[in-house]
């Protein structure tokens, strides 16, 4: 695999995932029995079963389309696109109608920063870059996939190290 540095000349990443964005939460550990008796072991896993299948979905299509490991400072903007549940639509005639009620934007369950987590870390399986800790600037968006496939939309843009970093969120200085 070619490994590239962050001369501003390494192309942005954009890519789109298909499928049921999972969140990287907590993790649950329990003792590990072996014929009916206590090992001293414990296990670890993840708390969302939706989490493995999503890194495997993210990593897949990132390995389809970067080109070299990024190995300096990257941003990271990443919209998910989820499914609204059903009680947002009507029902009987209205059925695929959406409800005036139903919010616009999926102030909901998962959090943005676990979503973020797990696909960050499919970023880093995929080889994209080397390591989710050299990632510098990070946005996240939520929102429904209306009209569109559940998953997410992904740019991962090469940092010029050579210029300035501007104000973030044009309030904050660096």
């Amino acid at each position: 695999m070619t490994t590239t540095n962050t001369a501003p000349t390494h192309p942005p990443l954009s890519f789109t995932v298909e499928g049921t964005p999972g969140p990287q939460g907590s993790k649950n550990a329990f003792a590990v029995k072996k014929g009916g008796r206590y090992t001293g072991r414990v296990a670890v896993v993840e708390s969302s079963a939706k989490v493995g299948p999503w890194r495997e979905q993210v990593a897949w299509a990132a390995r389809q389309c970067h080109q070299g490991t990024i190995t300096g400072p990257v941003s990271v903007a990443i919209v998910f696109y989820l499914p609204r549940p059903r009680g947002h639509y009507g029902t009987g005639r209205n059925a695929g109608s959406l409800r005036a009620s139903a919010p616009a934007l999926p102030a909901v369950k998962p959090d943005a920063d676990k979503l973020a987590r797990s696909t960050l870390d499919a970023l880093t399986t995929a080889r994209v870059y080397t390591d989710d800790a050299v990632v510098v600037d990070l946005a996240v968006k939520k929102r429904y996939a209306d009209g569109r496939p559940p998953g997410a939309a992904i740019e991962v843009v090469a940092v010029d190290v050579t210029n300035t970093p501007e104000p973030i969120m044009g309030q904050i200085e660096p």
